[in-house]
This record gives C-alpha cells, structure tokens and sequence, in this order.
C-alpha cells in the first residue's frame, strides 16, 4: 500500500473529517504504546491547551486505568473542546509544570504537537532546556514540543527531543526529515480509523509505491530485451567509480552493460571486467556512436569536471537514451546549470549530494523551508527526475509528485557508494522503467543492501547484495 506523507494543514483537514465520523482520540493509542514498549514506572504526562494536549489526557487516564502511576502536569489550562473535555474526564493529580526532572519517571510530552508555528516560550522553553541536559524517557505525541511539523526544524533552536514518538494515520514530514528523525526518535505511526486522504503528491518511499511497475523479466526473456545500459568512464587514473556503476546496473537486471572506456583506459578496464562489456570512444560524437543503442546511459561517475563531459552529455542526449547524470557531469555545467536543463528531459534523472545541488541550483537549499520544496523546484526548473542525496533521500519529479526515503543507513557512508546507486537507477531505467519510479527504487534498495551488510560495508559489496534484495521484493511481488 502507498503510504502518503501529509502536511500539517492536510492532517488537520482529516482530523476534522474524523471528529465529524466520531474517530476515536488517538490518547489511547499512546498509552497503548508505551504499555508495549516499557515496563510499569512512574508517568508525568505534560499536557498543553490544544488537541495534543487532550490527548495526552486521554493516554494518562488509560495509562493509570492499567495501574500505572501518572501524574498530568498542565503547562496550559485547556483551551479547545477536545482538551476540555479529555481535562474533565481525568480524576487523577494535575500540578503546575516542574522543572524538577528524574531519569527514572516516563514523561509523555502532549505539549504542542506538530502543529506549532512559533517557538518555546517561558516554563516550556525551560523544560526543553532542562530536558536536553539529561538523559529521560521522552515519548512525544505526534511530535516533539518545538519541532515543526512541515521542516522537521527546531523552532528558534529550542525543542523537545523523545526516544518514541507516536503519530497517527500518516508521517508528517518532521517524521522523515532528518533533523525531525533526530528529535522524534523511533516513529510509530497509529492506524486509528481515519479515511484516504484525497489527492497527495508526497511519499514515503517505499516497495508499495512502485513494486507494481517493477519490471521483472517475461518468460521470454533475453538480455537485449532485459534493457542495454551503457557506462561512461573516466580517464586511466579514474576507472573504478564508472565500473561500480557498471556492476550496479548488471545486478539490478539490466541484460547488457557495456563501458564506454577512452582510449587511455581501455587496458585499464579491460583487466577489471567480465560480464560487462567494454568498447572505446576518441571523441564527444564517437561516444554518441557507441552509445545508439543504448536504453540508458550514465555520465558523471568519476568522468571528469570540465568541457570535455559537458560535450560528452550533450552529445549523449541527442541519443534519445534516458540519463543518469551524477558527480563530475552535474559539477561541469556549474558556470551556466541553465545549459545542462536544456539537455535533459523528464526521462532523466540527476543524481546530486548537497554540495553538487548547490553548484548547479545556487541557494535554493538555502532559501527553502526544507529538501522536499527544494527538490520540487530543482525538477520543475531542471525538466527531470532529482535525487537529492542525503539521509533523508528525496525524490522529486517535474510533474510535482516526491518521495522521501525512511531506510537510510550511515553505512552507506563510504566512497563509491553513489557511484552504485547511480548504476541501480540506469539499469532500471534501461528495463523501461519510469524516470521517477526508478530513482525511487532504487534509492530504497541501495539503502537495504547497506542496512543488510551493516558494520564494514564498502561500495564494492554494494552490487552483489542486490539479489537478497530483489528476491524478497519479487516474492512480494
């Protein structure tokens, strides 16, 4: 099932729809939650004025109906009707907010919630502040108190960090951003009866949003019909990057891989190969050549900065292939990026990590709220798929449509790595899948490959990881 990510304006057009149903309150949820998760211990729920507040009544009313030891602290008197009807049904201790905290009481943090737009003030702000220098038990209902829902950002720095937070229905984008991942600790996302929302653009990615479209091979198959990518790689001193791209590509079942080698490199590279093929180019109109039949193609691992891959990726985008262009091919058009967008097509996907989105989309990250609308407006000005590299991978399409990657691992954190990534979305795209769809698979199963190596992994095990990964997803098929 597609799991949509909503923001905080769209959650609370469904939280009207739910009240309006008779939806239960999500309180009971929480108090659920921790029921799972901790032994029995003392509780002090903060409560705040609004909805999330409310709920927090809810949980701490559940919570000593199991015979747990809960007392509400109020940092607000209640000031919506759900929060004063869930204050007046609770006939257990409510004190002021203290500042006195103990790592050996649960404290559940129904203060704001995500839908807060401006930062701490006063007793909350202190708490925050206090809170931050010891180690608690923090559980956060939607999200911590000072985070914002939509950027996952600390609102004037000061916020709340839990080691669960509970949200309901659907992730928010705080939920997948990693500064909101860092703040909310694990997620645990409630079903609590709420209906689809309507049309929604942002997701989260994974198999559910694109499983349906992978393209498995027919009974019939061959390798020319299985898709034929092609590998542009570096000079002698700069092979390796394009062939981690090469193997990249074979593994995630593109049927014919071929490197597209400089003279320089071919003795180089033809010692390193086997199952891809290799075939030399002297020149931009030569490359274009080799690369006819090619149904994708990938430029930029490690091929260079400077004219002669500019010429090379125009050259290659009058072939009608779909590209990937990463690292050396995005950073040689950072002079005029405008010449770049005029090469590519919606069939083609760029590839950068932070540094190469700023050379090529100066100050856009800077002046967005957050990487999604970042991401969104790369696509729309670019023409083509962006994969905006990062612990919070976003992906985003010229047509508006994102996703946002949950899986990351910090083992992927090694040299090459994006190099094999790079060579999963071309082998896709050479099988004819949809720019958008094969970024986003991509991206999900290069990251399950890393959290399936762990502790160790380097690129080169990348590749051969892939086929523990696509065996799963084609018995989930």
């Amino acid at each position: 099932m597609t799991r949509e990510i909503l923001t905080v304006a769209e959650m609370a057009t469904a939280d009207r729809a739910a009240v309006l149903a008779g939806t239960p309150t999500p309180g009971e949820a929480v108090a659920q939650a921790v029921r799972a998760r901790y032994q029995r211990r003392p509780v002090v729920v903060w409560c705040g004025p609004g909805d999330n507040g409310g709920d927090g009544y809810v949980a701490a009313r559940h919570l000593r109906r199991h015979g747990w030891p809960v007392v509400v602290e109020a940092a607000y008197p209640p000031a919506t009707d759900a929060c004063r009807w869930a204050a007046s049904r609770w006939r257990g201790e409510v004190r002021t907010l203290s500042q006195h905290l103990s790592a050996d009481t649960l404290y559940i943090d129904a203060i704001f919630g995500a839908g807060l737009s401006r930062s701490l003030e006063g007793e909350v702000a202190e708490l925050a502040r206090a809170a931050a220098r010891q180690a608690l038990t923090i559980v956060a209902v939607d999200a911590p108190s000072g985070v914002h829902g939509d950027t996952g950002r600390s609102l004037e720095g000061v916020a709340l960090a839990a080691e669960l937070t509970m949200t309901f229905h659907r992730r928010k984008p705080a939920h997948v951003l990693i500064e909101g991942r860092k703040a909310c600790g694990d997620i645990v996302v409630a079903d609590i009866g709420l209906a689809s929302f309507g049309a929604v653009a942002l997701f989260e990615n994974e198999p559910g949003l694109w499983l349906h479209r992978y393209p498995w091979p027919a009974i019939d198959a061959h390798k020319h019909s299985r898709g034929r990518l092609s590998v542009v790689s570096g000079d002698a001193w700069n092979t390796g990057a394009a062939r981690l791209a090469a193997r990249g590509g074979l593994r995630i079942g593109a049927g014919a891989v071929t490197l597209l080698s400089p003279l320089s490199a071919l003795s180089v590279n033809a010692g390193h190969l086997e199952a891809v093929m290799l075939a030399p180019f002297e020149s931009d109109a030569d490359l274009a050549t080799r690369a006819a039949k090619a149904d994708a193609v990938i430029i930029g691992p490690a091929a260079g900065v400077g004219e002669a891959t500019a010429r090379n990726l125009r050259a290659l985008a009058q072939t009608g292939a779909a590209l990937v262009a990463d690292a050396d091919a995005l950073t040689s058009f950072r002079e005029d990026p405008s010449e770049l967008f005029a090469c590519l097509d919606r069939d083609d996907v760029l590839t950068p990590h932070p540094g190469e989105f700023e050379r090529i989309f100066p100050g856009l990250l800077g002046r967005s709220p957050e990487r999604i609308t970042a991401a969104r407006e790369a696509a729309s000005t670019a023409g083509a798929v962006i994969l905006l590299k990062g612990a919070d991978t976003v992906i985003a399409a010229p047509d508006g449509r994102a996703a946002v990657s949950v899986n990351g691992t910090p083992w992927l954190a090694t040299a090459g790595s994006g190099d094999v990534l790079a060579g999963f979305i071309g082998g896709l795209l050479a099988q004819g899948m949809d720019s958008f769809e094969a970024a986003c698979a991509g991206a999900w199963i290069h990251a399950e490959c890393g959290a399936l190596f762990g502790p160790g992994l380097i690129a080169e095990d990348l590749p051969g990881l892939a086929p523990k990964i696509l065996a799963r997803l084609h018995q989930d098929a």
